[in-house]
């Protein structure tokens, strides 16, 4: 049950921050409003100045290109009237490239009366007629009609694809054709500007503001500010056509990704639109709230921290005191003591409760007592982070092999106790459920288990080295060959099948079966002891090859199996099995008493990547080596 200042202070905070939350909310759906209104308002702005710009650069353009027109036709004649009067020049390549550049033209091109190009500054385009390509065929009319002044549009030339402008006109002796070419770079630069690209580029003064065209119908992009976006559709970019091309106002979308108000309006038959990211959008906004709910928030505080300084006045210092020290208590600090005389009902309280805490303290001991009762060796260990020291039962430090003075060192300090624990914890035992390893000149390993609430941690330790070392004894006998050390049947069977569990960590991997050869000749001519030696160094051979990942395995018998996995790639996997196929060429067995003899095995693999039928990858490995094995037998007999 809440005291008389908290319910009041929780109904005063509760009434006051609603009323600023409601507020809040208001004032933020406002602003929203007013936001979207003006984002709206802008960009109808903006796109006046964009059908401004495309009105004017269009005229520009006009008068570019008639400008441009007239130049290239004067200039034409001009060349015209100089060979005309030098007839020398026509034929003379220096004289036509002096005269482009006295005239300031990039090509000049001389036709006979049959539309054959015969001189000029470019000798690739020399047997070239206007039936020659597209481009040269526009000026064939004046072959009929010598009256014709020709100037071409802006056009890739035949000979390289280049942008162009070619005008030709008559002689005035109507002898020749003459041509020239100019790039028309003020024409590029005067249709780059009425690009909507680049009249984007050049209204774009937020990076958080996209401009876009598309076409009316399609809804292909035509121009934007995000270069990326051209050529798309609006719907792959995450607008709505049907919203771009009926919403009065404007509307939300994911635009890319990212949360946007879009404003589209029809210009001329294209759509231009004006996204604006809800960050940019509502850029003021969170600034503006808080700074109205701080203020709102300061009131508030200072009229209730008026109010509740008033009720402070009939609130008794006592009870804070003694709830301070309950709560230390509860949090686990045991040692804490409490000791409040400012009355006689608050003395008598004290002492009640650290009557009880005593109590308390004195539980350990008697679960000592029920532990040493029992043959099991547990131990149960308490500490938290409010009481320096740690409880503990008698056999916790026999369990964690501490001597006197580290014991008391340790759970004197329940810092330097928790890292010790930690210690053993970051030793765990392999295939063990909680069991761990402490170091020492002998083997011992314990079971511990610790809980926490977040403010105290119980710790329960077995000793369990014996029932450990017992355990290990029989799963290497069961899973390990003997002779070898190896897996044997079982223990590789137990081994793939964990592997192979996983076969997406494994990688690049490969099944050999290998098989002895020659075993029952060394048994007879020098006995089984040999015959054992023989084995035990084809298995110390074949445990030598792998640099990544090797499972080795003896089946039983001469047969062996050697599992290579967690390549990177296929080629180091087959480095590492051309070194097996070396040892079987070139490696030998010491078997003591300074003989020495061939190792001579068979052997067959097959790759992994990703399989899991082990049966089906052993069946076929051990098919190949049977095949290996019958290749070596014909190569003997044939060497014999």
């Amino acid at each position: 049950m809440q005291n008389i200042k908290k319910i009041i202070t929780s109904r005063l905070y509760g009434i006051t921050l609603g009323m600023v939350a409601a507020l809040l909310i208001f004032s933020t759906v406002i602003q929203i409003s007013n936001a979207r209104h003006y984002a709206v308002e802008s960009s109808e702005i903006s796109f006046y100045h964009i059908e401004q710009l495309l009105s004017e650069n269009k005229q520009e353009l006009a008068d570019v290109k008639e400008q441009y027109r007239n130049t290239c036709l004067l200039d034409a004649e001009g060349i015209a009237y100089i060979l005309q009067r030098y007839p020398d020049a026509i034929y003379s390549i220096d004289d036509l490239k002096k005269i482009a550049e006295f005239m300031e033209v990039d090509e000049i091109h001389i036709f006979d009366k049959t539309g054959r190009i015969i001189s000029g500054t470019h000798p690739e385009y020399y047997g070239l007629t206007f039936d020659s390509g597209e481009q040269l065929s526009f000026f064939k009319p004046m072959l009929t009609d010598k009256t014709l002044r020709l100037c071409q549009d802006v056009t890739p030339n035949t000979a390289e694809s280049k942008l162009m402008q070619y005008s030709a006109l008559w002689s005035e002796n109507g002898e020749f054709i003459v041509q020239i070419g100019m790039q028309p770079v003020n024409v590029m630069k005067v249709t780059e500007k009425n690009e909507l690209s680049y009249i984007f580029s050049m209204l774009r003064s937020d990076p958080e503001i996209d401009l876009y065209a598309a076409e009316l119908e399609s809804g292909v992009i035509i121009g934007s500010t995000d270069t990326e976006d051209v050529g798309k559709d609006l719907e792959d970019i995450g607008i709505s056509l049907s919203k771009a091309k009926d919403a009065e106002s404007g509307f939300d979308a994911s635009v890319n990704g990212v949360k946007c108000y879009c404003i589209f309006r029809e210009t001329d038959g294209i759509l231009i639109g004006r996204i604006i990211t809800n960050k940019e959008l509502y850029r003021n906004i969170p600034y503006s709230i808080c700074v109205l709910a701080a203020g709102l928030l300061l009131i508030s505080a200072i009229l209730v921290q008026a109010f509740l300084r008033c009720i402070n006045k009939f609130v008794i210092d006592g009870i804070y005191d003694v709830n301070s020290k309950l709560r230390m208590i509860t949090e686990g600090d045991l040692d804490e003591k409490i000791s409040v005389d400012t009355s006689l009902e608050f003395s008598e309280l004290s002492s009640h409760i650290n009557e009880m805490i005593e109590s308390l303290l004195s539980s350990t001991d008697k679960i000592s007592y029920v532990l040493n009762s029992t043959d099991v060796h547990i131990g149960v260990y308490e500490y938290s982070e409010k009481m320096k020291r740690v409880r503990f039962t008698e056999q916790v430090p026999e369990i964690l092999a501490l001597d006197r003075e580290k014991s008391e060192m340790l759970f004197a300090d329940q810092a330097l106790f928790r890292q010790y624990i930690a210690d053993i914890l970051d030793d765990p035992v392999d295939g063990e459920n909680s069991v761990y390893r402490l170091g020492g000149e002998t083997e011992h390993f314990i079971k511990l288990k610790e809980i926490s609430n977040g403010r105290e941690n119980l710790g329960i330790v077995i000793d369990v080295t014996e029932e450990t070392l017992k355990r290990r004894k029989i799963e290497a006998e069961r899973d390990i060959d003997l002779l070898t050390g190896l897996y044997n049947r079982r223990g590789l069977q137990n081994r793939l099948s964990e592997l192979f569990a996983e076969s997406e960590k494994t990688g690049y991997g490969a099944i050999a079966m290998i098989d002895a050869d020659g075993l029952k000749e060394i048994n007879d001519r020098y006995g089984h002891d040999k015959g054992d030696m023989y084995l035990r160094s084809i298995a110390d051979a074949i445990s030598s090859v792998g640099s990544n990942g090797t499972v080795c395995a003896r089946q039983g018998g001469d047969e062996f199996v050697l599992f290579l996995y967690n390549y990177p790639d296929e080629k180091e996997l087959r480095e590492d099995i051309d070194k097996l196929a070396f040892i079987q060429q070139n490696g030998s067995a010491d078997l003591g008493d300074g003989l020495t003899v061939s190792l001579r095995f068979s052997f067959g693999y097959c790759m992994t990547k990703g399989e899991t039928d082990t049966d089906a990858l052993l069946k076929l490995a051990d098919e190949k080596m049977y095949r290996n094995k019958s290749e070596r037998k014909k190569a003997m007999s044939a060497q014999m």
